[in-house]
């Protein structure tokens, strides 16, 4: 998926420059990283095989069992590296005690959330000193693209000054802006280091179709959303925002 590849290409590039100051895989040293709405466990597998140890948490178990399945299919020594636990990200206090980890994942989970700043302020108590907090989010400041880019004229005029719409599986939910997220990663001592856009171009793909199957076009495809996601104005009317807040210390 598209969306997966460029935010693991986006994580990986912070990661690197935090902990590592640019020295590469070479000079790395094990994370402990906690993925809350892991999903199908695509960021918990690729860190594992970076080296990392990697907690997926997730409160569906039939996608916890499908997580299972993937990781089933790595080398046992990439399987050595993770957890798979069942709970909400809301409960990580009860889970882990302070400073557990070197980096916390919470990737599209905070639009199925009322609103963002509980769920922030729970995982940031769980992030070490120096620690990075990673969040994909649907961007509230674009909403009206995907129904105007799809000609649905009356979908992008109720779009503009709303936070609320209905994703492609039909559920009612909820987006954040830039502005309000920066302030409340300030608030839990966690501030902004960088934030990207994602699915910048790709966003009118509907998710049954694929990426393209030509190995020079999806190459291409990537490399114009991964720009695109860094470059402004693009990203800031993506479909999705990246952010990454680092803790001092």
């Amino acid at each position: 998926m598209v969306r997966q590849e460029l935010v693991a290409r986006q994580l990986a590039e912070q990661i690197t420059e935090h902990f590592f100051h640019g020295n590469g895989a070479a000079e790395a040293r094990p994370l402990r990283v906690l993925d809350v709405g892991c999903g199908q466990a695509t960021q918990v597998v690729r860190l594992a095989r970076a080296g990392h140890l990697v907690t997926g948490l997730d409160p569906d178990p039939v996608t916890l069992g499908a997580a299972q399945g993937a990781i089933g299919a790595e080398p046992q020594q990439v399987q050595q590296r993770i957890s798979l636990l069942t709970g909400e990200g809301g409960d990580c206090g009860r889970w882990f005690g302070p400073g557990t980890f070197d980096v916390v994942l919470c990737h599209g989970v905070l639009m199925y959330m009322p609103e963002a700043e509980p769920m922030l302020a729970s995982l940031a108590r769980v992030l070490a000193p120096g620690g990075m907090l990673s969040v994909v989010v649907r961007n509230g400041d674009a909403l009206a693209m995907r129904p105007g880019c799809a000609g649905d004229w009356g979908g992008a005029i109720e779009a503009f000054g709303t936070d609320r719409y209905t994703n492609r599986l039909g559920l009612p939910t909820r987006a954040d802006r830039l502005e309000p997220l920066t302030r409340t990663l300030s608030e839990i001592v966690v501030p902004l280091r960088r934030w990207y856009g994602v699915r910048v171009f790709t966003d009118q793909t509907p998710d049954h179709v694929g990426p393209p199957v030509d190995g020079r076009q999806l190459a291409q495809l990537l490399d114009a959303e991964e720009r695109a996601g860094r470059t402004d104005p693009y990203r800031a009317v993506a479909a999705l925002l990246h952010l990454v807040g680092t803790r001092p210390g």
